[in-house]
């Protein structure tokens, strides 16, 4: 019965590989004369179409005394515009059926709504309404203010080990604006004046630091035909939009520290600088990550959590980014272990992957799940539309939607265990013990 199932499964993991394959995401791009990027999917399978957009700013478009900016732009967008009241644009999409969203991090904004496909013309239209004219006022600000404190209280402040990565990447980042976080510090929003927002805003939230993608049940040709309609008079930005060049220097010494918080048990991170996304090194990394931690027969957990019982939680994390990023190990320890102890194990893994090639049935349980992840991307509209969007913005190539899968099958045994010789050393990280209040009281002592 077992033999059974195992070769039923993977029959059904070759279809779904070959089937996707075989399914090339067809796609259409062009730019209007104010700059908009628009990329069109048709896909007829199921009655609904994704209409997104993505602007090309984030968190590291901030400047330092100003941060969370992109982020209260994502709850600022909702607010309305002269034709739509305020407290309206929700109800608008739910009450057509659809849903909608939207998230930031440190390199781009991403906006959505998900609507049944004879309601394309009313998401065109919402998207076309924020991004000509939105509504900022006092009584939006302020009411935003107060939704964005809230929110890092829930989400940060209040959560346990919820600040361990602003800890975490302040001390990874000297000079890059990747040392603070996308929800930014409160007392910046609060500083922030009317006039600022307003700035930002006609800085980063115009058409040629956008892309339109839609994706779904849609005709091309009559969705140009509603993409002239609603963007092509919408004026092109008039004030330069700043993209930082700052570099953030090699690291040449290991950076050791202590974090304290209201939390039970102690947890270690170790943060390494990594390349960018779109590197080969990059991919070689995120496989890495896959090896280590990916499921409960990873190398992280099977050590740390099953075998040795020194945590309750161990993952590890490729912060891919625009520029250069880390791989990010966190664990938190189970009770009667100390950070100590959860580092040398830690360590103990890593080094196996610096010294030695992963193996075979290792090797290729990695790629398996990587061609599941590509598989289960392209079987949901809103999915496809944000990853076209991603490709063309921060890849420069919208096509590797079909093609970055090869970029992954092409690294080898012998690029993962150089790219962790390479940048998994200790001179390349950081490692942050975060622990609880009360050892912190018994330190003192």
């Amino acid at each position: 019965m077992v033999n059974k199932l195992f070769l039923c499964g993977l029959f059904l993991i070759f279809i779904s590989f070959t089937a996707f394959t075989q399914n090339e995401i067809k796609f259409e791009e062009f730019d209007l004369d104010n700059g908009l990027h628009v990329i069109l999917h048709e896909d007829h399978a199921t009655p609904i179409v994704a209409v997104t957009v993505m602007y090309h700013v984030g968190s590291k478009n901030e400047k330092e005394d100003r941060t969370g900016f992109a982020h209260f732009f994502e709850h600022l967008m909702f607010e309305g515009s002269p034709n739509i009241p305020r407290g309206e644009y929700f109800k608008l999409v739910q009450n057509a059926g659809g849903e909608l969203n939207a998230n930031t991090d440190f390199d781009r904004t991403f906006y959505f709504e998900v609507l049944p496909s004879n309601q394309l013309e009313l998401g065109l239209w919402l998207e076309s309404e924020r991004m000509m004219h939105l509504k900022i006022d006092t009584i939006g600000v302020e009411t935003q203010r107060e939704v964005v404190k809230e929110e890092r209280k829930e989400s940060l402040d209040n959560q346990p080990y919820g600040r361990i990565w602003e800890e975490t990447f302040k001390r990874a980042y000297t000079v890059h604006p990747y040392k603070w976080m996308p929800i930014g510090s409160v007392q910046y929003i609060d500083r922030a004046s009317l006039s600022e927002f307003m700035d930002f805003y006609s800085t980063y939230y115009v058409p040629q630091n956008a892309v339109l993608t839609l994706a779904g049940d849609l005709q091309i040709d009559a969705a140009k035909d509603l993409i002239e309609k609603y963007f092509k008079d919408i004026p092109k930005g008039q004030k330069e939009i700043i993209r930082p060049k700052i570099v953030e220097p090699p690291q040449l010494h290991e950076i050791r520290d202590t974090a304290y918080d209201n939390v039970q048990l102690p947890a270690i991170v170790e943060a390494y600088h990594v390349p960018p996304i779109g590197t080969k090194e990059y991919y070689a990394i995120d496989m890495l990550t896959m090896l280590l931690s990916s499921g409960q027969s990873s190398r992280l957990y099977k050590s740390l959590v099953d075998e040795q019982q020194k945590a309750v939680y161990i993952g590890a994390f490729p912060a891919g980014l625009e520029d250069p990023g880390l791989f990010i190990a966190v664990a938190i320890a189970n009770s009667g272990i100390n950070a100590d102890e959860l580092e040398k194990s830690i360590d103990f893994e890593v080094g196996k992957v610096r010294d030695s090639l992963v193996t075979d049935e290792e090797y290729q349980k990695i790629r398996n799940q990587i061609k599941t992840q590509f598989v289960n991307k392209a079987s949901h509209v809103a999915g496809i539309a944000e990853d076209l969007s991603k490709y063309f913005m921060l890849y420069g190539d919208t096509d590797l939607i079909n093609s970055e899968i090869d970029k992954y099958m092409e690294v080898t045994k012998e690029d993962i265990k150089n790219a962790a010789e390479k940048y998994l050393n200790k001179q390349n990280r950081v490692v942050l013990y975060y622990l609880p209040l009360n050892s912190k009281k018994e330190v003192k002592k």
